[in-house]
């Protein structure tokens, strides 16, 4: 059973008391999660340049692993949860790629636009390129950056969103096509930088 078919009221219940240092909330969890964490994984995996060895259960567990030390986060709720497991995957495939642009010396890699269907879940996307974007986009609208990692790399609805930064569904749709907009724009003039 996969999380969004759980009741929420219980995930919430198990991640405050992995907070508070019950590892067996934890071991109930993770089952409960891990379908859902692996789609995630999944749609970060079909967007990958071709040739990437990372598989969606690698991340997942890379994920896993780093989220078993987050003993510092108060967890709200399910959607809080993902939004961490979103971004903690960003910056494992934002760091793999580093290492392997790092090892490859850039050879051979090429940079795209990032289209409708791309931000949708479409053809892939290159991940340095839209993390780079990103911190550019933050840089000056924080709330639109944290919009794009929660909806493209969290894959969080437009209500788990709001509901995450605490602001309006219609504020989150607002972001959300002005970030695309923008992100869009970036990432072509990143190819004629």
């Amino acid at each position: 059973m996969a999380a969004t078919d759980f009741d929420p009221d219980a995930i919430t219940q198990w991640l405050i008391a992995w907070t508070n240092g019950r590892r067996d909330a934890l071991d109930r969890l993770m089952p409960v999660v891990h379908r859902d964490l692996h789609r995630l994984a999944a749609g970060f995996m079909r967007r990958e340049a071709p040739g990437h060895l990372l598989q969606p259960t690698a991340l997942v567990n890379e994920a896993y692993l780093r989220l078993i030390d987050q003993r510092q986060v108060h967890w709200r709720n399910r959607a809080h949860f993902f939004a961490i497991a979103a971004s903690l995957m960003r910056r494992i495939l934002v760091d793999r790629c580093r290492r392997q642009r790092a090892a490859k010396r850039g050879g051979g890699w090429e940079r795209v636009t990032l289209v409708e269907d791309q931000i949708a879940g479409g053809p892939r996307v290159d991940v340095l390129a839209l993390h780079e974007s990103l911190e550019r986009l933050a840089a000056f609208d924080p709330q639109q950056e944290r919009v794009v990692e929660l909806r493209y790399f969290g894959g969080l609805t437009i209500e788990d969103t709001a509901e995450v930064l605490g602001i309006s569904a219609a504020t989150v749709v607002r972001e959300w096509t002005i970030a695309k907009t923008w992100l869009r724009a970036d990432l072509s003039n990143e190819r004629t930088r």
